[in-house]
């Protein structure tokens, strides 16, 4: 049997009534797709691109989580460890070693990466809520690392980090100029899961998902799947985090902390687990709300789980979920 026919539909998904186009859009997500690169190409004139940066960085973290989740069915509450670290050196190597800024993103999203090879290889050994026990406690050793280490400047952090010259030639020091940086990092990282999970190999997550006990009677190794998938699930949040440091010009252990994985886990579920568009409107939902809620103060965390709540009641299937399901298309 081919690897891209075992995986079978989610329960109470839409049927896929759209054939496949370029890249492994449908005709919905085609168009989804292309008002999304509308409005990233638009936003900056009429909105602060500051806050654009923030909101596309969290966005791609979100879709990096939702990798793991939502197609191999594995919740991890540690993924702050992979955002932070990769912001953190990143950050580094930027200020302390001068080097040109796409080189310290590759090695936040690197970073990312092999710090998800052994703690991937640990965790995946249990399933449920074991699984996420160990990503967290393996989050919380990367926080007291953090905590203790000198070239992360302890509770102060890595202030001013220079953004430079992209490839030594593009000056970044404005905020219009680095946008289109982290845009264009935001559009590859997202055309790059969505062509991972339309892949055979996306096939076979989705299958584990559903029915790993049916996926290993067909003879597929899915521990080496879910290692796979982990480390490029963390990976991709290194690159965020990275992305970040470089946008923010910081790094603290604010990234690193045990809340910024349970952030991401809201996004996910605000916008829609396991499909495409979920966590950019996830994280676009929740950042805009971080942002221009804040002189409520505290209360803003009280209007965040009250969402929560009313999302997970009332939107089981979050807001593009939702969208997609009254419209019959998968999104």
């Amino acid at each position: 049997m081919a690897e891209g026919s075992i995986a079978t539909a989610s329960p109470g998904a839409p049927p896929a009534t759209d054939e496949a186009t370029f890249f492994g859009f449908t005709r919905p997500q085609a168009a989804a797709f292309l008002a999304l690169v509308v409005i990233v190409l638009a936003s900056p004139f009429v909105v602060y691109p500051f806050f654009l940066m923030k909101l596309l960085c969290f966005a791609l973290f979100a879709c990096a989580f939702n990798l793991l989740i939502g197609y191999v069915g594995l919740l991890s509450f540690g993924h702050a460890a992979y955002f932070g670290m990769g912001a953190y050196v990143s950050g580094y190597a930027a200020k302390a070693w001068g080097v040109t800024p796409e080189v310290a993103i590759l090695l936040g999203a690197a970073t990312g990466a092999l710090l998800g090879i052994p703690f991937g290889w640990l965790a995946i050994r249990r399933t449920g809520i074991y699984f996420a026990m160990i990503t967290l406690a393996l989050a919380q050793m990367v926080y007291f690392f953090c905590v203790q280490a000198p070239f992360t400047g302890g509770e102060d952090g890595i202030q001013a980090i220079p953004r430079g010259h992209l490839f030594g030639i593009f000056d970044l020091s404005s905020d219009f100029a680095m946008y289109w940086v982290v845009a264009g990092v935001f559009l590859g990282g997202f055309l790059l899961i969505h062509r991972v999970v339309h892949s055979p190999f996306g096939q076979v997550l989705k299958a584990i998902r559903d029915n790993e006990p049916r996926a290993i009677s067909l003879g597929y190794r899915t521990d080496d799947y879910k290692l796979m998938a982990f480390v490029l699930s963390a990976g991709l949040a290194g690159l965020a985090g990275a992305v970040k440091a470089l946008a923010m010009r910081i790094a603290t252990l604010t990234d690193v902390l045990w809340t910024m994985s349970g952030e991401v886990v809201l996004m996910s579920l605000v916008g829609g687990l396991g499909t495409i568009f979920g966590p950019v409107a996830g994280a676009a939902a929740i950042v805009t709300m971080q942002t221009y809620l804040a002189e409520f103060g505290a209360w803003v965390l009280v209007i965040q789980g009250v969402i929560f709540i009313a999302a997970v009641l009332a939107f089981r299937r979050g807001i593009v979920g939702e969208i997609g399901n009254l419209l019959r298309v998968k999104l």
